[in-house]
């Protein structure tokens, strides 16, 4: 099926003014399809245009009272003729329910056999379960009907209401983008509250039902003090009724903003220990979803090329708000060490892309563009921009722009417009350096006789303008920084040029790669540790990291400035951030990963008997040992209760952890994991089965051929599988599947659709294997224009980083 073009939306744009729809849903049936009628009520300009529906059977379209020929359906597209003024289209299908959660996911809980459903209609989706003019700017008002069985519960976007057993009606909805309609039903568990006239819910599968009930107050409060925040910020309060947060199965993404009814992956409802950066991230996610009710679905984004009015703003409203509104801090620490860490990265591969492209990309290529640098990028430069203009102008311009707009749709140009009519100046040069072109800037330090210089180098002509703070430090912490801009080449820094390390962008204010001269980078492992600010921390680990990946850094000298630093390091995002880069970079791609990784496993072994008991810090400490070392005793004798850290509770989670790295280590077979899936018989216990049974080096044809092959696997048994079959200690297993990678994953497009696609070929990708004979089978992959663009993109993703793999190797050995 052809993909939605930019010139064909704003054809149709034109052509249409929607009123009205109403829609009717029937789960009633007991196979894998349900039926959808959808009325619509709209105006046109033209005689002619399109509905969109993607069913397995098309029952039946009536125009104007006017029955029509359904086999004239063509690849998702339904044409219409002889449109009147005012029309009245009324539409029914059969669709199939979805495996790979786009459309209407059904999933069946493998705790109890209960049956779930929830709709996901973001690019493309939405016509896989009702029929509809998909495309964002094309707003109306939705009115939902739903027959179900007698047990289940429904929610979506409007209030629902249980007219008869098994009948539900959704109240009518505000003007909505098709992309944010959603319906929830199944027999999910409820939890009501209520805040400031807004009546709140949260909702889970009956498995869920206690960890939900535990977790409720946390997520309720942070709903409050956001909503109590957001009222403060804008100058109108939440408009969209209930706020119900739904946490539903096999979901791709962390959530969607669906209003009135946002949608989570159930895997943030914890089942067991959670670190407090997990908490804190959840909470993050939480208000980042509630700033999309401002941003993307009140005033909602003409075309897909200003994603970043949604992702952007709520990117950083969600940073900004959980730090000043709710009870968790640290916040833009995490940014740095997690977020931004992840922008800067794709802001450095071949398919990077502007924040606000003038993009022709269709409907299914803009998908790829769901990246870091839509969301960390963005963010990060309106932190900038609000930092510069200041709240007084930023927030004035804002609510101006939002009460232009409201349920409809606008577009970079309509937003600076605002911004300049409430006192900004020369936004159109700020525009250009920071959101229309691509690219990250290098600032580096040299010590001078006379101090400190700094220099900035570009990759174009933008001449991009860094405010920014330079930190000086020594090795008792102690230091001082100072404001500097840099607008030209290089600027000259008011700081001594004896301090044992001196930090650009100690404060992280700026999109930049920041580099440190040869006498910090020295004086790291005695300096480092004693800097009190994580945030400073985070910029020079994003620095080493980043030096590292460009070959400018002898990956050893990093690893050793971990096994220095880690004594020390008091943040549990620090750690986990760190240990995943050593598990999925430094140990394997860039360190020959026999060699090595015992030396991490030391350390973290050393750090865990050091932390405090029952702390986040010796949670995340205890996972990094359990994923590096090679105890297989040690790891053995926890599962079986003894041997573990005082505080340490070896739950479901953490047992399959162990689980995991003992069949990696060869340890543990099948037998062992049948056996403690007999433990933990929950969906989640599959899906973690899935994953070690993917690990298992006799398991590795069965796990491709399902990866590849098999359409119906639920989306989190997928990933995990994918998740467990790579690892650095197989590399003689796995080898014969490198290059089967270029021939096999361009098929999964012709089962499976949307977010999925590039989620499971970058999972898939043989990336623990750096070999330069793969460059041309990926350079063909990603030359094929049959491919799915998804697939494609994280190819050219995963040559980026072999090249750099390669290089590192070279000039270091």
């Amino acid at each position: 099926m052809r993909a939605l073009t930019v010139e064909e939306a704003r054809q149709r744009a034109a052509d249409l003014a929607l009123r009205s729809y109403e829609i009717a849903f029937d789960l009633t049936g007991t196979g894998d399809t349900f039926v959808t009628t959808s009325r619509i009520r709209f105006g046109a300009t033209s005689s002619t245009s399109w509905v969109d529906v993607k069913p397995e059977r098309l029952i039946s379209v009536e125009l104007n009272g006017q029955s029509l020929d359904a086999e004239a359906l063509d690849g998702g597209r339904f044409p219409l003729t002889d449109l009147q003024a005012e029309n009245d289209l009324v539409v029914s299908a059969e669709l199939r329910y979805a495996a790979d959660g786009e459309g209407l996911q059904r999933s069946v809980d493998a705790a109890d056999g209960r049956v779930y459903t929830y709709g996901m209609s973001s690019l493309e989706s939405a016509p896989r379960y009702f029929p509809c003019f998909d495309q964002p700017d094309l707003k109306a008002p939705y009115t939902i009907t739903v027959k179900c069985p007698e047990d289940w519960v429904v929610l979506g976007n409007g209030a629902a209401t249980r007219t008869a057993p098994g009948e539900w009606t959704l109240a009518e909805t505000k003007p909505l983008s098709t992309y944010f309609v959603t319906l929830v039903a199944g027999p999910y568990h409820q939890i009501r509250s209520e805040y400031d006239g807004i009546p709140l819910g949260l909702a889970c599968r009956q498995s869920l039902k206690e960890h939900l009930e535990r977790d409720a107050e946390d997520l309720f409060r942070t709903t409050r003090e956001a909503f109590d925040e957001y009222h403060r910020l804008f100058r109108q309060r939440y408009p969209f009724g209930e706020y119900w947060q739904a946490f539903v199965p096999d979901f791709n993404l962390g959530a969607m903003e669906n209003p009135g009814c946002v949608t989570f992956a159930d895997s943030l409802v914890y089942r067991g220990q959670a670190t407090e950066a997990e908490r804190s991230t959840r909470a993050r996610i939480v208000v980042h979803e509630m700033a999309h009710m401002w941003f993307g679905d009140l005033v909602t984004m003409k075309w897909w090329n200003d994603m970043w009015l949604n992702e952007s703003f709520a990117e950083y409203m969600a940073q900004r708000v959980s730090e000043d509104a709710t009870s968790y801090g640290d916040n833009w620490t995490d940014f740095a060490f997690v977020r931004k860490w992840w922008g800067l990265q794709t802001d450095q591969t071949s398919s990077t892309h502007p924040v606000a492209p003038d993009s022709l990309k269709d409907a299914r290529q803009s998908l790829d563009d769901f990246d870091g640098i839509s969301y960390a990028k963005g963010a990060a430069v309106l932190k900038q921009l609000a930092k510069y203009l200041g709240d007084d102008v930023f927030l004035k311009g804002v609510n101006a722009h939002l009460e232009a707009h409201e349920y409809g749709n606008a577009d970079l140009h309509e937003f600076l417009a605002k911004l300049t009519e409430a006192g900004a100046h020369d936004l159109d040069a700020w525009s250009d350096q920071w959101l229309r072109t691509s690219g990250v800037d290098t600032i580096s330090v040299e010590r001078t006789p006379g101090g400190v210089v700094l220099h900035r180098k570009s990759p174009d002509e933008s001449r991009r303008l860094h405010k920014l703070s330079v930190g000086v430090y020594d090795a008792d912490g102690s230091g001082a920084s100072v404001d500097v801009v840099i607008a030209d080449d290089s600027a000259e820094v008011v700081l001594g040029n004896d301090a044992g390390v001196v930090v650009p962008d100690a404060g992280d204010d700026t999109w930049a790669k920041i580099r440190l001269d040869a006498v910090s980078l020295r004086n790291l492992p005695a300096v480092l540790p004693a800097i009190v600010d994580g945030t400073t921390r985070a910029v020079i680990w994003n620095s080493v990291r980043d030096a590292v990946a460009d070959a400018e850094l002898d990956p050893r000298q990093a690893l050793d400035l971990f096994v220095a630093a880690l004594p020390h390091e008091t943040s549990d995002i620090a750690v986990g951030s760190l240990v995943q880069w050593l598990e999925t970079r430094l140990l394997g791609r860039y360190l020959d990963y026999d060699r090595y990784h015992g030396l991490a496993a030391d350390a973290l072994r050393d750090k865990l008997v050091t932390t405090a008991s029952g702390s986040s810090l010796q949670l995340v400490t205890a996972r990094g040992l359990i994923s590096t070392t090679d105890d297989a005793g040690l790891l053995t004798s926890w599962l079986q209760g003894t041997g573990a850290p005082d505080g340490l509770e070896i739950d479901a989670d953490l047992r399959w952890a162990v689980v995991l790295r003992l069949v990696r280590l060869g340890a543990y077979g099948a037998a062992e994991i049948d056996a403690e899936l007999a433990r933990d018989r929950s969906t989640e216990g599959v899906n973690q089965a899935a994953r070690c049974r993917a690990a298992l080096p006799d398991g590795k044809e069965a796990a491709w051929t399902r990866i590849m092959t098999d359409p119906g696997v639920g989306v989190k048994e997928l990933l995990a599988a994918a998740e467990g079959f790579w690892h650095p200690a197989q590399a003689a297993v796995t080898a014969p599947y490198a290059r089967r990678f270029f021939t096999d994953i361009a098929h999964t497009g012709e089962i499976r659709a949307g977010m999925v696609l590039g989620l499971t070929a970058h999972r898939m990708a043989p990336r623990f294997v750096v070999d330069a004979d793969l460059i041309a089978p990926a350079e063909a992959l990603i030359a094929d224009e049959t491919v799915v663009s998804g697939i494609r993109r994280q190819t050219a993703d995963f040559l980026d980083d072999l090249r750099r793999a390669v290089e590192v190797r070279r000039t270091f050995g």
